[in-house]
């Protein structure tokens, strides 16, 4: 069984758009073909994305599990509780007079 690497799939589907946005008018002999191929290349871009992001998830847990329990328990991201700038007033507007808009 033959795999097609993610980047050559990537590049027909980026080929392929690029053909169909410069074109002025249609080329119905070719659209088949280009449709065929763009579903396969895109077929081999979401599994392999797919893929990636089931091994990143997996690596990610571990890595959270393993930390979590070597270290004592801490508030894991105590600046999101903190305010983000002014709040607004009543009427939904922003008052901003002194601080920064982050």
């Amino acid at each position: 069984m033959t795999t097609t690497p993610f980047r050559d799939a990537y590049t027909v589907l980026q080929q392929h758009a690029e053909t169909l946005r410069n074109q002025r008018e249609p080329d119905i002999d070719n659209l088949l073909t280009i449709v065929t191929q763009s579903v396969e290349a895109y077929k081999v871009c979401k599994e392999r994305i797919d893929a990636v992001e089931k091994a990143l998830a997996q690596a990610l847990n571990g890595a959270n599990t393993t930390s979590s329990q070597n270290d004592a328990p801490t508030d894991e991201a105590p600046w999101l509780d903190e305010p983000r700038g002014p709040a607004p007033s009543q009427n939904g507007a922003v008052n901003d007079d002194d601080e920064p808009p982050f």
